[in-house]
């Protein structure tokens, strides 16, 4: 969690370097070809597996500066994502969306917030072998750079 929270702030920080009109609202709208591995509990039986995962994934990040804030949201979602079990030569299909609700941070202050949901899918061929993950995680930065909320509430479940 923390990994994720310190990676998104780290993604919105770089991304409003590039900003060169204040009060602009800026895009990046991508499609971009991933590739990584990811372990199915339930897969092969239950005895698991590997699951090699390949395909485009959609981004579309906006955000707007506005004089010493800034504000915006991310959509990341799978568009034909597909997989193979290194064990079974099962077919999978990576599917969901991950959102960043809503983000806004003063660089005044140094205060921040953001609502993240994720709702990340693997599905097997077959009855089983789907691997649900679901998380929705929010953070909240006071001006002295403290964390004074952080709510997570994840869960994962075969089906």
């Amino acid at each position: 969690m923390k990994k994720n929270i310190t990676a998104m702030l780290l993604l919105f920080a770089a991304l409003a370097l590039f900003i060169v009109p204040a009060n602009a609202a800026k895009q990046v709208n991508d499609m971009s070809d991933v590739n990584f591995t990811f372990f199915v509990p339930c897969a092969a039986g239950g005895a698991g597996e590997l699951v090699d995962l390949t395909g485009p994934l959609h981004t579309l990040i906006t955000f707007t500066i506005n004089g010493n804030n800034v504000s915006g949201m991310a959509h990341f979602q799978p568009q034909g994502i597909v997989g193979v079990g290194e064990t079974t030569g099962d077919k999978y299909q990576g599917t969901g969306v991950t959102k960043d609700i809503g983000f806004k941070g003063s660089f005044q202050n140094g205060q921040f917030t953001q609502t993240f949901v994720n709702n990340f899918r693997i599905i097997g061929s077959g009855a089983g072998n789907n691997f649900l993950g679901h998380e929705e995680a929010h953070v909240t930065f006071n001006a002295n750079g403290t964390v004074t909320v952080v709510h997570d509430n994840f869960s994962a479940e075969c089906k």
